[in-house]
């Protein structure tokens, strides 16, 4: 999932045209795009979207931003969200890992409900200081968890630290990055707010790709272009990586352990890298499955 684009909940308007971009992902927000007047709405709204046809067959990955679990909207959010094909339940601001399974409760009852029998995953927002220090045991509360997604404004605005500081993005996204790693998930990148700079967005994405993340949230679609394109594999990463895959089957079979390809000295953890590439690539196209 390269690129999940964002879409609010009352715009049912942007449904079908999100649906038909070339966004890896869709993100179906219910929280901080609606106002609270307007959650009943949205709600509704969602539901019906994720009960049609056209959702699921659009073959996009799909995901709801749900209300965070100390509010009155959670609970009502599940039970609209989990619907057959929607694949992820984004948490804002889990507070623990008994949080954590308690969103997950949540989903099961909801599956139960709505006859899903394909099990819910859940994406974590990672946004507050606590939530970055101990992500790595968020993650690893439940099995569902499927990845960590850093929210920088959220993160850094009450403490005061300017959303454009390099320093402090690097260092919150190193930090996010090895806590998923340590649980086996993915890290995925949040939003980037200014949707005129294409440049800082690029460069964010950039930062976040070579951290080893898995793609970028997209506010507007002039941005979804831009994610695709950086968290794609390059060409000379793809033929890299099958030559390891390629080595490292006649590595097997001749017992040998290390070699070298390209000039570089290949083992384990590089087999694993351009197995994932060889994969991603196969995935998008770019090779023959």
């Amino acid at each position: 999932m390269r690129s999940k684009l964002f879409v609010p909940g009352t715009r049912p308007e942007l449904f079908a045209k999100a649906l038909g971009s070339a966004a890896d992902g869709i993100c179906l927000d219910l929280e901080d795009a609606v106002s609270e007047p307007r959650k009943d709405e949205a709600r509704n709204t969602v539901r019906q979207l994720l009960q049609g046809s056209e959702a699921v067959a659009s073959g996009k990955t799909l995901i709801v931003r749900v209300n965070a679990m100390d509010t009155p909207h959670f609970e009502r959010d599940v039970a609209a969200a989990v619907q057959p094909g929607v694949h992820l339940i984004n948490l804002p601001k889990p507070a623990s890992p008994a949080h954590v399974r308690a969103a997950v409760e949540a989903i099961e009852r909801a599956e139960h409900a709505n006859g899903v029998h394909a099990p819910v995953g859940l994406l974590l927002n990672i946004e507050t200081p606590a939530a970055l220090r101990t992500a790595s045991q968020l993650a690893m509360a439940h099995s569902r968890v499927a990845g960590l997604q850093l929210g920088l404004g959220d993160l850094f605005e009450p403490l005061g630290i300017a959303r454009r500081e390099p320093a402090a993005i690097q260092q919150a996204m190193f930090a996010m990055r090895i806590a998923a790693g340590e649980a086996g998930i993915y890290a995925y990148d949040g939003a980037f707010a200014d949707i005129r700079d294409a440049e800082g967005f690029r460069a964010e994405a950039m930062l976040s790709r070579n951290l080893g993340f898995l793609g970028k949230t997209c506010i507007h679609p002039s941005q979804i272009a831009i994610a695709n394109e950086v968290f794609r594999p390059t060409d000379e990463e793809i033929a890299h990586a099958c030559k390891v895959v390629e080595a490292a089957r006649d590595a097997d079979a001749k017992g040998v352990g290390a070699y070298v390809v390209d000039g570089k000295m290949i083992d384990i953890p590089f087999v694993i890298r351009a197995r994932a590439i060889v994969a991603s690539a196969r995935s998008l196209g770019l090779l023959p499955g």
